[in-house]
C-alpha cells in the first residue's frame, strides 16, 4: 500500500508539473495569437514528437523528453537589415551561427506573413508575449496558495498545552529527561498538565500563544500567577520562568542566522511547555504576502544558484550532507511528493495540502527563474525587447535613424552556452536527487 501511495504522489505531481508547463506555454500562445503573430508550433517537451495535431496554422503536440515546452513563432530573428535580404554567411563561427538562424527563420516566412512577424511587433507587444509564460506560473501559484491558505488553512498554535517538559537542561541533560536528578521545569513544578488551556498570566488574559510566549520571555525570574482551564474548571497556580538561552526565531518562523550562518541565541524566560496546534483557514489578505515571501526565498536561491549547485555537486560525490533548502530537480520534487503521499498516520487532507503547497512552490520557482535576463529564458527575450525600446527612444530623442529591432541572433553563441549550462545543471540535480535526495523529514 505504501508503494502504491508513493507512486500516486509521484504521478499527481508529474501531472501537475506537466499542466503547469502547458499553461506556461499557453501564456505565450494566447497573446501571440491576439497580436496576430503566426504560431507554427505549440509543443510540450523536447526531442522526437510522440503525438501532434494541426489545427488552423498551429501544430499542437507532445514530445519525448518532458522537461519543458515551447511555442514557435514566425519571425523571431530579423534579417541583417530590416526589410533587406538575408546576408551570405561569413567564415566566422559566431557570424555563421547568426546567419544560419536568420536563414532558418526566413525559410518559414511566406508572403502572407508580412506584418505578422514577431520582430515587427512594437516593444510592448513583445514584452507581453514573453512575459505571458511566467505570468501564467505566477497566477497558478497564487491560486494554489489561495487554495492552501483559505481552503486547507495553516497550523496555528493554540492556548492549549500539548506537552510539558519535566526537566530543565542541566549538566548535559536535555529538557524532558525524567530522572530523579533533574531539576523540574517551571511548568512541571507548577503542576501544568497536557490538555490544560492557558487563561491568564499575571492577571492578564491570554488570547493567543504568541502573546503568552512574549509574556513568558520577558518575565524571567518573576513569580507570576498562572490560571489554566482543566476539565472545565479554572485552576490557579504560580510559575517562575527561568532565564535560558533560546534560539532566535524571525517573524516568518525561520531561525535567525548571524553573519557566519550560525543560529543566533538570546537569554529569555522559559517555562518548558509547548502548545497544541490546529489548522485554521486564513483570510484572502494572507495569500499575496505568503506568495511574496515564497518568491523572495526563491529569488535568494536563484541569486546564489552557482554556489548552491556547486554545493549540491559536492554533496552528491562525497559524504557531505545535502542542503534541504537547496535547489532540486523535477525528479526531486516527484520524490518528495511520493514520500509525502506514503506517510503513515498522516491524514489525507494534510497530504493533499502539502502537495498543493509543493506544486504552488514549483510554479513560483518557474516564475522567478524564467525572469532571469539570459537567453534562452523568457527574461532574456524581455531584456532584449526593453533594450530595443530604449535604443529606439534614444535615437528618436537625438533625431537619429531608427536602429530597428534588436538582432538576438547575434546572441546565439551565448544562448547555446547558457543552454548547455542549464542542461548540465539539470543533469547534476537529477543525479543528486537519485543518489542523495533531500531529506525533508529530518
Amino acid at each position: 500500500m505504501t508503494v502504491l501511495l508513493f507512486i500516486l504522489g509521484v504521478v499527481i505531481m508529474a501531472v501537475g508539473i506537466a499542466a503547469s508547463i502547458a499553461l506556461h506555454e499557453v501564456g505565450h500562445l494566447l497573446p501571440a495569437k491576439l497580436f496576430n503573430v503566426r504560431v507554427t508550433k505549440y509543443m510540450i517537451g523536447f526531442g522526437p514528437t510522440l503525438w501532434s495535431r494541426t489545427k488552423g496554422e498551429t501544430e499542437y503536440g507532445f514530445k519525448a523528453i518532458p522537461l519543458g515546452g515551447y511555442v514557435s513563432m514566425v519571425g523571431m530573428y530579423p534579417p541583417a537589415k530590416e526589410g533587406g535580404p538575408v546576408r551570405a554567411s561569413s567564415t566566422g563561427m559566431f557570424q555563421t551561427l547568426a546567419e544560419e538562424a536568420r536563414s532558418a527563420s526566413a525559410e518559414e516566412i511566406t508572403d502572407q506573413d508580412r506584418g505578422r512577424l514577431f520582430y515587427q511587433l512594437p516593444v510592448w507587444k513583445k514584452v507581453i508575449i514573453m512575459l505571458g509564460g511566467p505570468t501564467m506560473n505566477l497566477l497558478i501559484g497564487v491560486v494554489l496558495f489561495a487554495v492552501l491558505l483559505m481552503g486547507f488553512g495553516t497550523p496555528q498554535a493554540t492556548t492549549t498545552i500539548a506537552d510539558v517538559s519535566k526537566c530543565q537542561v542541566q549538566q548535559g541533560r536535555t529538557a524532558g529527561t525524567d530522572t530523579a536528578a533533574c531539576k523540574p521545569t517551571p511548568a512541571a513544578a507548577a503542576g501544568i498538565q497536557p490538555g490544560d488551556e492557558v487563561v491568564s498570566l499575571g492577571g492578564t488574559p491570554v488570547t493567543s500563544w504568541n502573546q503568552f510566549t512574549a509574556m513568558v520571555r520577558s518575565s524571567a525570574g518573576k513569580q507570576e500567577k498562572l490560571t489554566v482551564k482543566r476539565g472545565g474548571q479554572l485552576v490557579n497556580t504560580t510559575i517562575t520562568p527561568v532565564l535560558t538561552s533560546r534560539p532566535v526565531v524571525g517573524a516568518d518562523g525561520q531561525p535567525v542566522l548571524d553573519a557566519n550562518g550560525k543560529q543566533q541565541y538570546q537569554d529569555v524566560g522559559f517555562v518548558g511547555m509547548g502548545a497544541a496546534s490546529k489548522t485554521v483557514p486564513q483570510p484572502a489578505s494572507a495569500v499575496l504576502p505568503a506568495v511574496g515571501d515564497n518568491i523572495a526565498r526563491v529569488a535568494g536561491v536563484v541569486v546564489n544558484l552557482p554556489a548552491r549547485v556547486v554545493a549540491v555537486g559536492k554533496a552528491a560525490f562525497s559524504n557531505e550532507p545535502r542542503d534541504p533548502n537547496g535547489p532540486i530537480s523535477v525528479v526531486g520534487v516527484g520524490r518528495v511528493a511520493g514520500e509525502v503521499a506514503s506517510l503513515d498516520q498522516v491524514p489525507a487532507v494534510a497530504k493533499a495540502a502539502t502537495l498543493v503547497s509543493l506544486l504552488g512552490g514549483v510554479n513560483l520557482a518557474l516564475f522567478v527563474f524564467n525572469l532571469v535576463p539570459l537567453l534562452p529564458l523568457d527574461g532574456g527575450h524581455i531584456a532584449g525587447a526593453l533594450y530595443e525600446g530604449a535604443r529606439r527612444r534614444i535615437a528618436k530623442l537625438f533625431g537619429r535613424r531608427d536602429p530597428g529591432p534588436v538582432d538576438i541572433a547575434k546572441l546565439l553563441p551565448l544562448t547555446y552556452v547558457v543552454g548547455a549550462l542549464l542542461l548540465g545543471m539539470s543533469a547534476l540535480l537529477i543525479y543528486a536527487d537519485i543518489v542523495k535526495p533531500v531529506n525533508i523529514f529530518g
